[in-house]
């Protein structure tokens, strides 16, 4: 595997946009500071990419219809919020601003993803140290209790029954399992239905659902507060806003928020009317229309939310930690006691 020809990753695009945005506030020309971040990179994927990006600009194309072509790194929002830099003059500031809203976003991305990944480490690591017991210790133990010549406890054949169930049926057990994860994965892709429902789903589950939800008001604040800082008409930054909440819940909210907007309402008022914003959120939201200074106080609904979603995650570490372990000895304390019955059972008739 060559490390040069690696996957271009998101915080490729966060560093080539914060250089870009250097080089052009020091009065570098677009074409040179192309040239410049090209040499300083080591990623051959990311070197080719910049190079086509540079050609098209080369040809006339502006910078934000030469990044229309690789919608796969820069999305329609990122394409918009530069054309927007361009039009007004300020394109250094505007991808600064990106920079900074994509590695939040990214932040939080990491949070959530840590958030999930705990519980389903506890699943995985309590599936695994049970079939390693019940395919290679349970079995040796049953091998000498057919010497003992005496009624096993219920508990013991349980488990025995258990093992030899486990050793018979593994590979099908497996393939379901498999089968389980790609059916979900496919699903999840290809059915908005079935990713509604999940996402319907994760949000009532206890902490992990509060999380959640705070992750999103924290996304949907940010990416709107950068949108209507770069002079997008509020029903277009909607647009932008809805594919940006990382949950379907709350995408379909901002769509009907969108819609509200359009018919000529406030944006507290629609906010209001999807009954998933918490009223501290709404009355912020209020107060910035009010003043006239909706960019600030949507930075600081997300600021806000960002770092609950920090404290909540730090929280969530701490509790599974010892439950993770109470887990795990429940389950080997079990098998180990179904084990050792039939053994204190013949030590007390002897």
């Amino acid at each position: 595997f060559d490390k040069k020809n690696k996957k271009i990753k998101s915080a490729d695009i966060t560093v080539f946009t914060r250089q870009l945005a250097t080089m052009i506030n020091a009065g570098i020309p677009l074409i040179q500071a192309f040239d410049v971040i090209i040499k300083g990179q080591k990623n051959k994927r990311m070197q080719v990419l910049i190079d086509t990006i540079r050609k098209d600009v080369e040809t006339g194309l502006s910078l934000a219809e030469s990044l229309t072509k690789h919608p796969k790194f820069f999305n329609e929002l990122f394409c918009n919020l530069v054309d927007a830099g361009e039009k007004s003059g300020s394109l250094d500031i505007m991808l600064n601003k990106i920079a900074t809203y994509k590695e939040k976003i990214e932040i939080i991305k990491k949070k959530i993803k840590k958030a999930l990944t705990y519980p389903s480490a506890v699943l995985v690591v309590a599936f695994v140290v049970t079939a390693i017991l019940l395919v290679f210790v349970v079995p040796q133990f049953q091998s000498l209790f057919q010497g003992f010549g005496a009624d096993l406890p219920a508990l013991t054949l349980m488990v025995i029954r258990l093992s030899k169930f486990f050793q018979a049926y593994w590979y099908i057990m497996f393939g379901f399992i498999g089968i389980g994860v790609y059916a979900f994965l496919y699903f999840m892709k290809h059915s908005t239905h079935f990713a509604h429902q999940v996402d319907k789903i994760l949000l009532k589950i206890p902490i992990i659902g509060p999380i959640l939800e705070k992750a999103a008001i924290a996304r949907f604040a940010r990416t709107l507060s950068i949108t209507f800082a770069a002079g997008l008409p509020l029903v277009d930054a909607l647009k932008a806003v809805s594919g940006a909440t990382g949950n379907i819940i709350f995408a379909n909210a901002t769509q009907s928020i969108k819609e509200e907007i359009s018919s000529g309402q406030l944006l507290q008022k629609a906010m209001a009317n999807t009954h998933i914003f918490p009223n501290m959120v709404i009355q912020m939201t209020a107060i910035g229309e009010e003043s006239g200074t909706l960019e600030s106080m949507l930075g600081k609904i997300a600021d806000f939310y960002e770092e609950e979603v920090d404290n909540a995650v730090d929280s969530l570490s701490s509790l599974l930690e010892p439950l993770i372990m109470s887990i795990l000895g429940v389950l080997v304390g079990g098998l180990v006691i179904a084990m050792y019955l039939p053994i204190f059972k013949l030590g007390s008739v002897v």
